[in-house]
């Protein structure tokens, strides 16, 4: 005790996290780094694999593209609808209102020549897929100097190097590098999670997902953290797990940190807590926007109260496509084909846009950008355009049918069925054959006698709500169900993730929330907490400062206990029961 009365912060963070690696997966980025850094790295969470017959028909450039969807015509007029409702609010012109602008609507062509001019708009390159062979070369000792046919020799000699140097493409490509793929080579982008889960599908499998996803986190501790695998057996992890998640996604991945990647233990804690602690904080309403989903959850005293969880499947991504839709309805966009959903580097592009440009503040706003051209087999051209109504697309968080997420919906849940939490070979159950038929099932008499006393609690996915952020920070808080603790959280409301960044979104967020409390309620005051940490990672800094704070570890799972209590030896990805092994995992997550 007196250790920790007399010990300096820095100090103590630097010596007890030097050996511990904080992880919190997304959809769109990871962050991770050692829990005594001070910022974390992020990194694109997906991954590039070379593909064979690129050039056959039907190509994809994403994994997942055949379920992404096109606009109805019934979401179209409701994104207009919305946007007129937005216009209102913000005191700009309706959608189809002549904008009367004191300038005009120009756009042109960069000439790339004077590119070295522009300091702010770096040359862009496209990302080399190809590597030298030199894994052999011929000798230059061999018999060629002593052979009596030596233009026969020299000949075959000169052809075996030519092709033992010949350039090959790269297999795998991650992060940043595999967004900015030309469409033209023959390569096809994945990533793991999609709108807060894992991205299963039927074009997306089971193993090959766990693989990629193992393949990503080992590439990012080999060369961005320089830890081999030799040496991670002296390190522990921290997985920081967003709240979309189900049990059964969190085994997999806890199984890929301790059997696949070695790690001799690891913890699991929620991003709610996480945020909570990174802003120094016990008592909040945390409201994660992230790329592509949105969790609201309260946290009271340093305990998470899953009752409040919701789930909004929209987020930062989707604003960057309204970024597009609203300039080409306005004619703003250059003449180009911009696509989001199947080119990488065009939602690269427009991420960036969106981070620089949008805000939430009343009147017409506008701002002068060069857009970039990915087209195929062209050098990038360089576009610069006057955007409009860049507070539009924000406001998409309070009026989701603006931002129609439907078109990027989420991965279907099909796979969430875990199977494998009845498969424990210790339960008593006997089986009998049908006589009519060549199949097994519990036999009536018998059956679960030790577990009919048990609390057995189905497994549903969880619920995502057809709401806006106003309305689903107000629902959370209001299910606590206690006047007292609502009037607390309504003060306390924490914005994190990348998109809490957005200049004028905390006001807006106290504006549209006092708007959305019911008037019976006697609730008199809303607040946004200002950050102490950077929004863009506070879950992760907040994983770092409970790991160090961490001193009992009881809740810490080792690697030979998940291995051999937890898992089939011999059997991989097959679970014992899932009722014993999910309470391990489970300590901070309230569910």
């Amino acid at each position: 005790m007196e250790f920790l009365k007399n010990v300096v912060p820095s100090q103590l963070a630097a010596e007890r996290g030097s050996n511990l690696v904080v992880i919190n997966p997304g959809s769109a980025s990871i962050r991770i780094g050692l829990a005594s850094q001070d910022a974390p790295l992020i990194i694109p969470h997906c991954i590039a694999r070379r593909t064979t017959g690129a050039n056959q028909a039907p190509r994809r450039t994403v994994q997942d593209q055949l379920l992404n969807s096109q606009v109805t015509t019934a979401q179209h007029v409701e994104r207009e609808r919305a946007y007129d409702m937005i216009a209102s609010i913000l005191k700009i012109p309706l959608l189809d209102e002549e904008v009367a602008n004191t300038y005009s609507r120009k756009m042109s062509r960069v000439d790339g020549s004077n590119l070295a001019n522009n300091k702010k708009d770096p040359a862009f390159s496209w990302t080399n897929v190809v590597e030298k062979n030199t894994d052999a070369l011929p000798s230059s000792e061999g018999p060629m100097n002593n052979t009596t046919d030596e233009g026969s020799s020299d000949l075959l000699k000169a052809s075996e190097y030519k092709e033992m140097n010949k350039s090959r493409y790269r297999e795998c490509i991650f992060g940043e590098e595999a967004l900015k793929i030309s469409p033209t080579e023959p390569y096809c982008l994945r990533r793991p999670i999609r709108r807060g889960h894992l991205n299963v599908s039927l074009h997306y499998p089971t193993q090959q997902l766990l693989e990629d996803v193992c393949m990503i986190w080992d590439w990012i501790l080999h060369e961005k953290l320089h830890i081999p695998s030799t040496a991670r057996s002296l390190f522990s992890a921290i997985l920081v797990v967003p709240e979309t998640f189900d049990s059964r996604e969190i085994k997999e991945l806890l199984s890929i940190v301790l059997q696949d990647l070695r790690f001799s233990s690891a913890v699991v804690h929620q991003e709610a807590l996480a945020a909570v602690f990174g802003n120094g904080l016990s008592t909040a309403c945390v409201v994660n926007i992230g790329a592509q989903a949105i969790s609201v959850m309260c946290v009271e005293d340093g305990v998470t109260l899953p009752t409040t969880g919701i789930t909004l499947s929209y987020g930062g991504e989707d604003i960057s496509r309204c970024l597009l839709w609203t300039q080409r309805h306005h004619q703003t966009w250059p003449p180009i084909r911009t696509d989001a959903l199947a080119k990488p580097i065009d939602l690269l592009m427009l991420n960036g846009l969106k981070e620089t440009c949008c805000q939430v503040k009343e009147g017409e706003t506008d701002a002068l950008v060069v857009v970039h051209s990915y087209e195929d087999g062209m050098f990038p051209g360089i576009h610069k355009t006057r955007l409009t109504a860049l507070n539009v697309p924000p406001m998409g968080l309070f009026y989701p049918k603006l931002l129609v997420p439907e078109v990027y919906p989420s991965p279907p849940r099909t796979w969430f069925q875990d199977f494998e939490d009845m498969l424990d070979d210790s339960w008593p159950i006997e089986h009998m054959r049908r006589p009519d038929s060549d199949t097994f099932f519990p036999a009536m008499s018998g059956g679960y006698p030790m577990w009919e006393s048990f609390p057995l609690f189905t497994a549903k996915p969880k619920k995502e709500e057809n709401l806006g952020l106003a309305e689903a920070i107000t629902k959370s808080i209001r299910l606590t169900g206690r006047l007292d603790l609502q009037r607390k959280l309504f003060c306390s409301i924490q914005l994190v993730g990348g998109v809490a960044l957005t200049p004028g979104l905390m006001a807006a967020v106290e504006d549209r929330v006092s708007h959305a409390i019911p008037s019976m309620e006697a609730i008199d005051m809303v607040e946004v907490l200002q950050p102490r940490t950077n929004p863009a990672f506070a879950p992760w800094k907040g994983g770092a400062i409970i790991g160090i704070l961490d001193f009992g570890r009881e809740a810490w799972i080792h690697r030979e206990d998940w291995i051999q209590g937890g898992l089939y030896i011999g059997g991989n990805r097959k679970y014992r029961d899932s009722f014993f092994i999910q309470a391990q995992p489970m300590c901070y997550i309230n569910t």
